[in-house]
């Protein structure tokens, strides 16, 4: 009997040690991916060997499902509420596909001349997604099309709940400010595969693009605490989204603009405030204005096919064609004040033409504009587009191109993230760190676009 119990104990503790080394070995396998997918930082394609591609695989095919049936369905010219509240299931062999909001989306992609066969051709492309690792917290997976357009990234439930519940706002605020600085979301779907957890994703547009001749990127949300990252070395393949203090004692050049960027950010923070969110961030990057890109400034024909791509809100149609830049009557003033040395706005403030200029500031009763179009134009806050198709992010200074876009706006400030400042205040007495009062937040990531900003 003895020995039966001793056998009994000793299998007992073999059985506990064999758990214990199997955890063991399981955190040591999770400390070693993580620390190799931390510094594995980047880009990469996801080809037939990656983890992701039979997801990504049947993603794009849902996709191309879905939005086929949003090809052959006329886009609503009035959204309704029901429109804000439509959840639309497709089920195919190997997975179900449910696409939300859908003629609200396919609407916001008409207001910025995307066309749904270029929406769907860039989602589900031949060519394979490219996987976004970066050094967020955020423990989102991020996925980029082929063509770097568009960026996938999947939600939380919470996070969608809260969306769609806001998604009414949010379309309210794109249509008063058609040139506000949050980033455009142009999807909102989800999968579900066989034996497979729900997975909710969105699409958006990709704040960097055209991304070819950016070498820098950084994540601002205005604090300091957690807000540095070491750079990638030198010549490194490697992307890094740099913070806060990586950014000190730089600036943000833009002459003429920066009023309109302080203003616009003033806006769109208190429309954030007002959904009681924080940890919202400004992605900013540069890149160097060609010679090239500096001369074609002097351009009236530019100047002028950005001020009517600027001043017209709704996508033309059969019955309404395309606006050609008027070249007639008072326009050839506006000819003359743009380029000529005559031009008084031109001479006083120091910038060689048009670009960079907010509209405002040009006389666009030169171009044929009536007096209700202009009462429009400032009440929407606009500014004098740039001729690209990621043209509400992109302000041009005199010597750089800034890429400027607000994202990662759901978070919002309830029980846990009050208690989350009531620590931090203790653990970092006066120090700005980013869980604060949404009243707290926008203040002082106003202040720092001021403080950056010439």
């Amino acid at each position: 009997m003895e020995k039966r119990s001793g056998l009994r104990l000793c299998h007992f503790g073999t059985a506990r040690r064999r758990r214990w080394w199997g955890l063991r070995r399981r955190w040591i396998y999770i400390y070693i991916t993580f620390t190799f997918t931390w510094r594995m930082l980047g880009l990469f394609k996801i080809n037939q060997e990656h983890d992701f591609c039979s997801l990504t695989c049947l993603m794009k095919e849902g996709l191309h499902a879905a939005l086929q049936t949003s090809n052959d369905t006329t886009i609503p010219d009035k959204l309704s509420a029901e429109h804000y509240k439509l959840a639309e299931t497709q089920v195919h062999k190997d997975l179900e596909m449910q696409t939300f909001a859908g003629p609200v989306f396919a609407s916001l992609r008409r207001s910025l001349d995307i066309t749904e066969e270029e929406y769907q051709r860039s989602l589900s492309s031949d060519g394979c997604y490219l996987q976004f690792i970066s050094n967020s917290k955020s423990k989102a997976d991020f996925f980029l099309t082929n063509d770097k357009r568009f960026f996938l990234k999947t939600q939380k439930t919470r996070e969608v709940t809260f969306f769609l519940s806001n998604l009414k706002a949010y379309m309210d605020h794109l249509e008063k400010y058609p040139h506000s600085l949050m980033v455009r979301f142009l999807g909102l779907y989800s999968i579900q595969i066989p034996n497979k957890t729900k997975k909710y994703f969105i699409v958006m547009q990709n704040v960097f693009y055209p991304d070819e001749r950016i070498n820098t990127r950084y994540d601002i949300k205005g604090c300091e605490v957690g807000r540095w990252t070491d750079p990638a070395s030198t010549g490194s393949p490697v992307t890094k989204i740099l913070k806060d203090n990586n950014f000190e004692g730089k600036n943000i050049i833009l002459d003429q603009q920066r009023s309109w960027l302080v203003e616009q950010v003033e806006i769109d923070s208190a429309f954030l405030r007002s959904l009681n969110v924080l940890d919202y961030s400004i992605l900013l990057a540069h890149q160097p204005l060609h010679q090239d890109e500096q001369d074609r400034k002097h351009s009236f024909s530019n100047l002028t096919m950005r001020t009517a791509k600027s001043m017209d809100q709704d996508s033309p149609t059969e019955e309404d064609p395309p606006a050609i830049p008027l070249l007639e009557g008072d326009s050839a003033r506006l000819a003359s004040d743009t380029i000529d040395s005559g031009s008084n706005h031109i001479q006083n403030t120091g910038e060689h033409s048009g670009h960079g200029i907010p509209l405002q500031e040009i006389n666009l009763h030169s171009v044929n504009r009536t007096d209700a179009e202009l009462h429009e134009f400032h009440a929407h806050h606009r500014r004098l587009l740039p001729n690209l198709k990621n043209s509400v992010h992109v302000i041009d200074g005199p010597k750089l191109r800034y890429f400027v876009g607000i994202v990662d706006f759901f978070t919002v400030y309830g029980v846990k993230k009050m208690q989350e400042n009531l620590w931090k205040s203790l653990r970092f007495p006066g120090r700005a760190f980013s869980t604060v009062s949404p009243a707290t937040y926008s203040q002082r990531f106003c202040q720092w676009v001021k403080d950056h900003t010439k």
